[in-house]
């Protein structure tokens, strides 16, 4: 549905944006991750139109937003970062003034409660938008975006204040989007881009540096997987043992978590999963076996590890994990 390329963006002497190239598919929800200043607003708003870029080109469902502008504008929802708001209407003008301006063709009054109950403003629907709290103009701003069922939604930011209980909703709601939208979504909150999104989207210095999933990031920068396990015995004997397993390259002992028990952490060579390994060679050894766990790298430290040092010259991420099922290829790839 979204197809962006070779995208570069120059304001006077300042590279906001190098090379950016992606696609997004219909069904699949990209997290858009950025340090401040990386280029994640820009993208977005040359995505959607509300800037044009130095050089490459932006297509939304095939059309070309420079060529074709209102065909391609007519596709997309979008919740800027500061949602444009007119707060002396009520709920319900606002969304009918939303709702002329975009030209929507769903019965208005119905289509407008069915939004106004899937973000939970039913409450609110007749009161000024200026005496509702931060959390219920954020969900006024994701309101208008849904109007006209947009196949593909923008989101830069859609959670920022709100409480922790809106935040629940609105990831449900987001998740739900997913299933029939193309959803690029932008956060800070990391847990949230785990929990959320399908695939994973790296930006630093105006470059891509990463994409693919979590657990395939975390692979391609610690060159393998890890096991974590909790293992009962003597605990040399227990490292050797599970050295000598192949697909395990290196074993480094923790902590005694109980009396005779310790905490293993094994580091894995690439695509090998020794877990029923691990398990029948230390019950033929007699040392119970408590616990086994896979163990990767957060997105906090996947995200700290890209964005603390500088981006390669080259226009290509650092990470471009195309053997991920949920990854799309690049333009010139296809």
């Amino acid at each position: 549905m979204i197809e962006v390329n070779h995208l570069s963006k120059h304001f006077g002497s300042v590279q906001a944006l190098q090379d950016i190239t992606f696609t997004a598919e219909k069904g699949k929800i990209l997290g858009f991750l950025g340090p401040n200043g990386a280029g994640k607003s820009t993208t977005m708003n040359i995505i959607t139109g509300y800037l044009s870029p130095s050089s490459g080109s932006v297509r939304v469902g095939g059309y070309h937003m420079l060529e074709q502008p209102r065909q391609a504008k007519r596709l997309i929802g979008y919740l800027p970062e500061v949602p444009p708001l007119y707060k002396d209407m009520t709920v319900r003008e606002y969304l009918e003034f939303a709702y002329e301006l975009k030209g929507a063709q769903e019965p208005r009054q119905k289509h407008l409660e069915d939004i106004c109950q899937r973000v939970k403003l039913q409450k609110v629907w007749g009161r000024l938008i200026r005496n509702l709290s931060k959390g219920y103009q954020q969900r006024v701003g994701l309101a208008q975006a849904l109007i006209g069922d947009p196949p593909v939604l923008i989101l830069d930011e859609p959670t920022i204040g709100l409480d922790p209980q809106q935040i629940t909703e609105i990831r449900s709601l987001i998740r739900n989007l997913g299933e029939r939208h193309t959803v690029v979504f932008s956060s800070h909150i990391l847990p949230e881009v785990q929990s959320v999104c399908d695939r994973i989207l790296i930006i630093n210095q105006g470059r891509i540096v990463a994409d693919g999933t979590t657990e395939s990031l975390s692979r391609g920068l610690s060159g393998g997987g890890k096991l974590a396990a909790e293992i009962k015995g003597d605990p040399q004997k227990v490292a050797a043992l599970l050295s000598a397993i192949p697909g395990i390259r290196q074993v480094q002992r923790g902590v005694q978590s109980e009396k005779g028990v310790f905490e293993f952490s094994l580091s894995l060579d690439p695509d090998t999963d020794p877990r029923q390994a691990v398990f029948e060679q230390l019950a033929q050894a007699s040392y119970p076996l408590l616990g086994l766990r896979k163990e990767g790298m957060t997105l906090e430290e996947i995200f700290l590890k890209l964005t603390s040092s500088p981006p390669q010259e080259s226009g290509d991420p650092l990470l471009d994990i195309s053997g991920s099922p949920d990854h799309t290829a690049k333009e010139g790839e296809k």
